[in-house]
């Protein structure tokens, strides 16, 4: 939710994300008196709400060829594009909702965010729409799932955000380590580079990054939580979620990665710490290269796949990113809808890619990426070998503010609760917000 990279951690971890770090929390509104509009003008003025990034130029520009773009095809046609500060989103969010009348017609949010928009009645179904648009075909199962409720579509994914593993090229060199190729390789090289180089972390991981530490627990095949009927059961006490949690918590020991020092890290601070040449490697999103290139490890760092527990697989990623979508209150839903549509397209994916290295939602577009952007080719293959997502509920918002998995997280680093106690504990917390959502 780059600091473009700031609204990617909208769907990266809050609660930390929950918008975490940004973390992409959804924090929706809890109220709406939000109603459908029978009007459908096919002219005037729509009002697009967009995140103000903290460099937005380059944003501003790609957004203003496409509404030259649109005015020109709907010559009866005014956008007028308000950019609003990430961090005030709920209650500008909540205001919208509550007065469709101040309310814009497209709105820019955190794929975390929308089962609690969609519960609070703000977003509009345009499950039939996007069953038209042709860009339709290149979004992936995972990432339509981001803009997804009980299988109607609420919006357009417009960019993605996945981490995987950096490290750093000039330490590997030196111990005659390779990438790692598997989960026990990676820590096996996190323990040898913290005792080659004591002043470093062997990996800069930490028990408040969720995102960080779920590709283990999805990887070892275990989870947040599974669906039974209409609502969600807590699964991160199953067996396969506890192996995974505990090859991820292992890692924040004294041999690699203290816990005195790694039990409050966060996933920007990981990267950070990493950027900052304190680190022989950390789990980073596409959007983190600013940090590394405006670090200390520019020049001496690269990229692969966060491996899996065997070797040849990919450890499956969050699907992080942003949605556009259409407000359930619009009185120029056409209008609306074409814009969207425009605007999450393709060529604009591509566009916003060159101007703010958002990777793209679009599988086709993502292709053309990788192959002008070398860089972006292991985030492009973790996307590829498959993405997964939190459960698509307006309780995952009470888990992730109540900071129930970091809480877990940190019990078991800090050796307060047992893997079995702390993720017990976890899951009834989680049990009773998936209970009180309904």
């Amino acid at each position: 939710m780059k600091r473009s990279s700031l609204s990617l951690r909208l769907a990266a971890p809050a609660a930390a994300l929950v918008l975490a770090g940004l973390t992409a929390t959804a924090c929706a509104p809890s109220t709406s008196s939000n109603t459908e509009s029978t009007k459908d003008s096919k002219s005037g003025t729509i009002r697009v709400w967009l995140f103000r990034e903290v460099n937005n130029a380059p944003k501003e520009k790609v957004v203003k060829e496409a509404v030259a773009e649109f005015t020109k095809k709907h010559s009866d046609t005014r956008v007028d594009v308000t950019y609003i500060p990430i961090e005030t989103r709920a209650e500008k969010m909540k205001a919208a909702f509550n007065d469709p009348k101040s309310a814009p017609d497209v709105v820019e949010f955190g794929n975390t965010d929308t089962a609690g928009y969609v519960n609070d009645g703000g977003l509009a179904d345009i499950t039939a729409e996007f069953g038209k648009w042709e860009d339709a075909k290149s979004v992936t199962a995972s990432v339509k799932e981001s803009v997804s409720v009980d299988g109607k579509v609420y919006g357009v994914p417009w960019y993605v955000g996945v981490r995987a593993l950096y490290y750093r090229t000039d330490i590997f060199k030196e111990l005659g380590l390779k990438p790692p190729a598997t989960q026990g390789e990676l820590a096996a090289a996190a323990r040898r580079i913290r005792a080659e180089h004591p002043d470093m972390f062997g990996i800069s991981v930490g028990a408040k990054n969720v995102y960080g530490m779920l590709p283990f627990v999805w990887s070892a095949g275990g989870d947040l939580a599974e669906k039974r009927g209409d609502t969600y059961t807590a699964a991160i006490d199953s067996a396969a979620s506890r192996k995974g949690l505990k090859t991820y918590t292992d890692l924040i020991a004294k041999e690699s990665c203290p816990p005195e020092q790694c039990a409050e890290l966060g996933g920007d601070a990981g990267v950070q710490t990493f950027a900052g040449g304190k680190a022989g490697m950390a789990i980073g999103g596409d959007f983190s290269r600013q940090a590394m290139e405006d670090g200390a490890v520019k020049g001496k760092y690269a990229v692969v796949p966060l491996p899996g527990p065997q070797k040849g697989v990919i450890s499956p990623a969050f699907a992080g990113g942003n949605n556009l979508g259409v407000m359930r209150g619009t009185t120029h839903r056409t209008l609306a809808v074409d814009f969207v549509e425009l605007l999450g397209g393709g060529a604009y994916q591509s566009k916003m890619f060159d101007a703010m290295g958002n990777m793209p939602a679009l599988t086709d577009v993502q292709e053309k990426v990788a192959d002008k952007a070398p860089f972006t080719k292991p985030f492009v293959e973790t996307l590829k070998s498959g993405t997964k997502f939190v459960p698509v509920t307006s309780a995952w918002s009470k888990i992730d503010s109540e900071a129930v998995i970091p809480t877990m997280m940190q019990e078991i680093v800090s050796g307060r609760k047992s893997v079995d106690a702390a993720t017990a504990d976890a899951a009834k917390k989680m049990d009773a917000a998936f209970s009180s959502a309904g």
